[in-house]
């Protein structure tokens, strides 16, 4: 399946990242359980990224991450 842009807005500013559905779905996932607005949790990991990873990396990095956590503390 090819990502598909989704509409983010980060310190005010509109912008887009491509994922995979199952990617963002994921993503909204985490942020719905953790009780946190999804633009927060997508500004959280865009401050944390540093400048060799694109926002949309990051985040299925972040997803993949949160997957294993889980797997590890289960």
């Amino acid at each position: 399946m090819r990502p598909r842009k989704h509409s983010l807005t980060l310190k005010g500013h509109r912008t887009s990242v491509s994922l995979e559905d199952a990617f963002w779905q994921a993503f909204r996932d985490i942020a719905d359980r953790d009780g946190r607005p999804l633009n927060d949790l997508a500004a959280e990991i865009d401050a944390d990224r540093g400048t060799e990873c694109g926002l949309a990396s990051a985040i299925r990095l972040y997803v993949l991450a949160d997957m294993r956590r889980r797997l590890d503390d289960g």
